[in-house]
């Protein structure tokens, strides 16, 4: 969502802002496992990003932008430090797959609370990457802006985060009562 050359004001925030509210909304909920620290978190994104906007560069990805400040909020928070864990991104795993996609697996099993149950095991750099590609469909430009991070580490988290969500369904499958 690109913001055209003009002036900043509080309508124009709220023109942008307010049809982001599901979107962000979701992410917060994903990322917190919380009704009530989601509804918070975005409620604390808008209010900084409102108090931030005259410094909102205009022609630059306002949606980037708001996720990114979600994003911060939320690993300020007691709950974010909490679930934050340190990944590796210089691991190599170069080598092609040819295991199934979660989506393959997804497709196969139908099992929607299976997904959503491996989702929220994982770790909080591989689910909200996740979530950023699948559920937003953020380009990787668009999830590096977000997460101020290289988009040569997004095509590799996103990759190690597919293989960790597989590894975990391919488990449920075989693990009995709580499989499907």
């Amino acid at each position: 969502m690109e913001v055209p050359e003009q002036p900043l004001s509080a309508a124009v925030f709220e023109d942008l802002a307010v049809p982001l509210f599901d979107q962000l909304y979701n992410f917060a909920h994903w990322l917190t496992q919380d009704r009530s620290e989601a509804e918070d978190l975005v409620q604390e994104t808008y209010a900084k990003a409102l108090r931030a906007f005259s410094t909102f560069q205009s022609g630059t990805n306002f949606r980037a932008w708001m996720f990114r400040i979600l994003r911060n909020s939320f690993l300020s928070s007691r709950t974010g430090l909490k679930s934050t864990v340190t990944i590796d991104d210089d691991e190599d795993d170069a080598i092609a797959s040819s295991d199934p996609t979660p989506e393959a697996v997804l497709i196969a099993q139908a099992d929607r609370e299976t997904v959503r149950q491996a989702l929220r095991e994982l770790s909080v750099p591989y689910r909200e990457i996740l979530l950023l590609c699948e559920v937003e469909e953020m380009s990787y430009d668009e999830i590096a802006q977000t997460l101020t991070i290289p988009t040569g580490t997004v095509m590799s988290r996103l990759h190690r985060a597919r293989k960790a969500l597989r590894a975990s369904l391919a488990a449920r499958l075989k693990g009995g009562s709580n499989a499907l």
